[in-house]
């Protein structure tokens, strides 16, 4: 059988609000996520040698079982109960390693519909979307794509009620030698705005509530301003991390930028413009200065869907 190229997109935070502590430790969360046209791609040959195997373009990323993409293959494996299925799957790397923009679950999210499809596993989106909870909380947004609000640990999706992908341009930028922890950045939060938690699931729900009709998905549809973007993350984050500081500070004197922020808990940081021609004119006024930090950049379009097989 010939190979099957999946595309699997990179997303990015519209707002990021910690509600507080859920009972298993993990933080209560309400977001708007939003994906990319910046995509890796998997190409994967199927196998009868019961091995699942990992190549990949970028010498620095672990192809071992430590990668969700080998992870959601043994999974899917495991769950449709035939050892001795195989594949044999390379990665193409786009989106930048540990930068916030869910490159990794997206990794893993796309081995789980393509492998699906490939072996004929016949797992259906909601069975495919719990695996997929199992091995990531971005995991279940990475399949669903688009414009999601995203609640629980981030595994929790609604639909953001939009016709179409916003019409927004994209310039997203991240410094190569900059990191942060994901657990780091929480429990930062915590160290820091944990008195600002909130305890009860009614009043969870209401934040949840004030996010579904308030004024970003408003802006969104086109029915009003966008209004600045939340990130609890950003609020500790940049003070402490470099890179971030920086680069929001370029972005902040784009011409025509709409809102400015971090993705997830970063580094990787963007900025919004009114369409993708004032997202690129944007990076052709600041190419110069963020190649002297040493920042990359990307112009992005915002897209509709998910993993896509294809």
């Amino acid at each position: 059988m010939a190979e099957l190229l999946v595309s699997a997109p990179a997303k990015i935070n519209l707002h990021l609000e910690v509600l507080g502590l859920r009972p298993d430790g993990f933080h209560e969360l309400a977001m708007v996520m939003q994906t990319l046209d910046l995509a890796d791609q998997l190409s994967i040959r199927p196998t009868a040698d019961g091995a699942i195997s990992l190549t990949c373009d970028r010498q620095d990323l672990p192809t071992d079982g430590s990668n969700l993409v080998v992870k959601a293959g043994e999974l899917l494996r495991a769950r449709v109960g035939l050892p001795e299925l195989g594949a044999a799957i390379h990665l193409h790397k786009r989106i930048p390693i540990g930068a916030g923009l869910a490159g990794g679950s997206s990794n893993g999210a796309a081995a789980l519909v393509g492998l699906n499809h490939l072996w004929g596993c016949g797992f259906s989106s909601a069975q495919l979307h719990a695996m997929a909870a199992e091995l990531g909380s971005d995991m279940p947004f990475c399949i669903a794509g688009g414009t999601q609000l995203c609640f629980g640990r981030g595994e929790q999706l609604e639909p953001a009620g939009l016709e179409a992908a916003p019409a927004l341009g994209v310039l997203l930028i991240k410094h190569p030698q900059a990191s942060v922890s994901t657990p780091w950045a929480y429990g930062r939060c915590r160290e820091l705005r944990s008195d600002f938690y909130l305890e009860a699931e009614v009043e969870f729900e209401q934040r949840r509530e004030a996010l579904r009709t308030g004024a970003l998905l408003a802006g969104l549809r086109g029915e009003a301003a966008l209004p600045p973007i939340r990130n609890d993350l950003q609020a500790v984050v940049e003070p402490e991390v470099a890179s971030v500081r920086e680069g929001l500070a370029l972005l902040r004197q784009a011409t025509g930028a709409l809102a400015v922020a971090m993705s997830g808990s970063g580094p990787s940081l963007f900025a919004l413009f009114p369409n993708a021609e004032a997202a690129a004119a944007a990076h052709t006024q600041l190419a110069v200065d963020l190649a002297a930090a040493g920042f990359e950049a990307w112009c992005c379009r915002c897209t509709g869907c998910g993993v896509t097989l294809g």
